[in-house]
């Protein structure tokens, strides 16, 4: 009797389907546009004789109302419908940065406004950003490698955009990068207005039954008591926050001073964009490797981001520094993909919205801290000094994750 042949499985949701082209589309445009407004700012400000405090102000209040409202995103999306406040979101971002270049263009700038408008942004970024984490399960079966690629098409996008900013900037005005970014949340826009989901993501847990209508406030809850009741997720949380304070944080502002006073704005460009290929190419392999324990891989792997601040403060040369940039983005971008993997296959979908909300708002959070305490400190100890501890401490965070066994022996889901 002839044996019967059965056929691969083949994923219901590939990457090459429409529904992840259009999503991956979203991710890269936002992502673009996102990377162009440092420079617009920078540029616009400046042009109107005001100095980076102004600047940093500015790019503040954008980062510091989406911490706030991520929180309240994480519920929403939860409690409605995710695509349609992703789209609304988006829509929000598309007036605000209209109506910036309106007032570059128009020549009336006044910092309050421009606050004004990032803080709206940032409102709208934090409604925004909890949807992704429950979209990504909707759209791909294959989730690390669905997570691979659109970081792949994110740093991508990251290594474009300030280039793209800084051509319109010196062809046209500050008011053309803004309305450029107003352009990408429409393409954005459009995309996931284009997309259908199923009804409900996909989780690697079993997601809890029926339940009677819930309040704000108890979802809220309800979704503290699940992050507080993952010891893997909540301590690499914990750890993270260390991280941007005491390593991560102070590296741009400070290797920024470094770079642009040693070798020149032009040099600093090239090992920025090298930081972005970094992310990149971890990526890749990460798109591929199945490791039975993803967090642990993802923490070896960040012993790579190490490397670059640790050679700007030895005062490496510059083809040292490239190479340590690309290393530190490799370890970033592999890690990435192994720690939104576990969230997204070990949380049940009712909740993942919020337990992603609380996961960025804590990392989110302690950045800006960082990037404020990294002037003072490099006022009492140097600045090379704060980059080579931020090495060392870079280590310890390494050791620590590894240390938690409830982090080392998360198994793939």
């Amino acid at each position: 009797m002839p044996a019967l042949l059965v056929p691969p499985l083949v994923p219901a949701r590939p990457l090459r389907s429409r529904a992840f082209g259009l999503f991956f589309a979203a991710r890269a445009a936002s992502k673009l546009g996102e990377t162009m407004l440092p420079v617009a700012l920078s540029a616009g400000l400046l042009q109107y004789g005001m100095g980076a405090s102004e600047v940093g102000l500015a790019m503040a209040s954008t980062i510091a109302t989406t911490a706030v409202f991520i929180i309240f995103g994480g519920v929403f999306s939860d409690r409605f419908n995710t695509l349609r406040l992703m789209v609304g979101s988006d829509a929000v971002r598309i007036v605000t940065q209209a109506v910036a270049a309106l007032l570059f263009l128009t020549g009336h700038v006044v910092l309050w406004q421009i606050c004004l408008i990032g803080a709206v942004n940032g409102i709208a970024t934090g409604l925004f950003q909890p949807g992704v984490a429950s979209t990504i399960p909707r759209v791909a079966d294959d989730v690390q490698a669905a997570n691979g690629t659109i970081r792949i098409g994110e740093s991508l996008a990251m290594l474009a955009g300030p280039a793209v900013a800084g051509l319109l900037v010196a062809v046209a005005d500050p008011a053309a990068v803004f309305a450029a970014h107003a352009a990408t949340y429409a393409i954005s826009t459009l995309c996931l207005a284009l997309l259908r989901l199923p009804e409900s993501p996909g989780s690697g847990e079993a997601a809890p039954g029926p339940k009677p209508p819930t309040t704000y406030w108890s979802d809220l809850a309800e979704g503290w008591r699940e992050f507080r009741s993952r010891t893997w997720l909540w301590a690499t949380i914990v750890i993270w926050m260390f991280f941007m304070i005491t390593a991560w944080g102070p590296l741009v502002p400070l290797t920024s001073v470094e770079l642009i006073g040693g070798h020149g704005a032009q040099t600093y460009g090239l090992i920025s964009s090298a930081l972005g290929l970094g992310t990149a190419l971890g990526a890749v392999p990460a798109m591929r490797l199945r490791p039975d324990h993803p967090l642990r891989a993802g923490a070896l792997s960040l012993l790579g981001t190490a490397t670059f601040p640790a050679a700007v403060g030895a005062q490496l040369p510059v083809s040292a520094l490239l190479v340590a940039a690309v290393l530190t983005g490799a370890g970033m971008g592999f890690w990435s993909v192994m720690w939104a993997t576990s969230i997204q296959t070990r949380v049940p979908g009712p909740v993942l919205s919020r337990l992603h909300a609380y996961e960025v708002a804590g990392s989110v959070a302690m950045l800006p801290v960082g990037q404020a305490l990294a002037g003072p400190a490099a006022g009492l100890f140097g600045a090379r000094t704060v980059l080579l501890a931020g090495g060392v401490l870079t280590l310890l965070v390494v050791a620590a994750l590894v240390s938690v066994p409830a982090i080392r022996g998360l198994k793939r889901a």
